[in-house]
């Protein structure tokens, strides 16, 4: 008679390391806490090179430099731009400026309650094409790329196609350019649509658009349970690297500035309801903003597991610019990952090494 032995893959306790537990629970904790100081962010060198309002422009010099044409970043209304500087190794302006570009970044601020009637006209004449004019004379070169990533990327479009300023390269990430492609629940893209859901109204008794609004919107469209990240933390939060980049961007998730109400009742009537700027009935103080005259070279880039932002919904400009150069790229990345990947500076210096005047040694 013979007996068989039960056997399991339990760990026993007396092999746990404590030290490493402790330091997992005790950090968790302090973080949810808030026990810690505030993680810094925008690491790249930098100098101011205008302001205007609560706007400014800020210039990274490339590491050594080996273009002549340099680059000029737009970012999103919804979001503080650090994103694009977050964390050392990754970031895409430190990852371009050790490829030898010199690199510009609007940064629009935060928006008071005085700034409730600054419209999108405002901001792409007022601010965007003046600071371009600006940092056009401040490098002393005679074109420019630009780079609009998300939103930015459809106000970078819309500038395009009525600026009068040189302009050799245009890229845009992660664009929402055909409105009539959602990723919004259906009920409220039909509420919008019939009129049902009055954003007038709504502007009128905020303002602005407040951040919490904001944050609201996106997580019902991107993540309404939002666990996983704090999963993420507990479980590695013994590894101080993964930690630092968590809390980096943590931070940036809850830093949404408010939108002003004028700009957010023209993105939401014009663009998400009328979708006036692939129909061409889009007007920007007066010029009509037809995207085939855009003629610059053109880079699209979508991200795969993009929720926010499906290429579908980019996917138009490349048939409605008049651009011969015209290149789409879909990157294995979600959309915000693109800018925290590291890859992106890599991608964008691939497609402007022959499209940005090599300077000859």
């Amino acid at each position: 008679m013979t007996t068989k032995t039960m056997e399991t893959n339990v760990t026993p306790f007396s092999v746990l390391d404590y030290t490493k537990e402790w330091k997992r629970w005790n950090r968790f904790f302090n973080i949810m806490n808030e026990l810690e100081a505030e993680p810094s962010v925008g690491h790249t060198l930098r100098q101011l090179v205008w302001k205007k309002n609560k706007s400014t422009l800020w210039y990274y010099p490339a590491v050594e430099k080996k273009y002549d044409v340099p680059l000029f970043f737009v970012y999103s209304l919804f979001n503080k731009p650090f994103i694009l500087d977050l964390n050392p190794g990754s970031s895409i302006i430190e990852g371009l400026t050790k490829r030898g570009y010199d690199v510009y970044l609007l940064d629009w601020g935060t928006p008071g309650y005085e700034d409730k009637g600054t419209s999108l006209d405002d901001y792409i004449v007022d601010y965007l094409q003046k600071s371009v004019r600006r940092a056009l004379r401040h490098s002393g070169a005679e074109e420019i790329s630009v780079i609009g990533y998300c939103l930015g990327g459809t106000i970078a479009s819309i500038y395009a196609a009525i600026d009068d300023e040189p302009i050799k390269n245009l890229i845009v990430a992660t664009v929402p350019i055909d409105f009539s492609v959602q990723s919004a629940p259906d009920k409220w893209v039909e509420a919008i649509k019939n009129g049902d859901y009055n954003i007038d109204r709504l502007v009128e008794v905020y303002g602005n658009m407040p951040p919490a609004f904001v944050n609201a919107m996106f997580r019902s469209i991107s993540a309404p349970v939002y666990l996983t990240p704090y999963v993420q933390l507990l479980t590695k939060a013994y590894d101080d690297k993964f930690v630092e980049r968590w809390r980096r961007f943590n931070k940036w998730t809850k830093e949404h500035v408010p939108f002003t109400g004028e700009a957010f009742k023209q993105l939401s009537n014009d663009l998400g309801r009328d979708n006036k700027l692939v129909k061409g009935e889009l007007t920007i103080r007066g010029k009509k903003v037809d995207l085939a005259k855009i003629k610059a070279d053109l880079l699209v880039v979508s991200s795969k597991y993009d929720h926010l932002i499906p290429e579908e919904q980019s996917l138009p400009i490349m048939d409605l610019v008049a651009s011969k150069d015209k290149t789409y790229q879909l990157v294995e990345a979600g959309h915000v990952s693109l800018a925290l990947s590291g890859k992106f500076p890599v991608l964008l210096d691939e497609w402007l090494t022959k499209r940005s005047n090599s300077i000859s040694k």
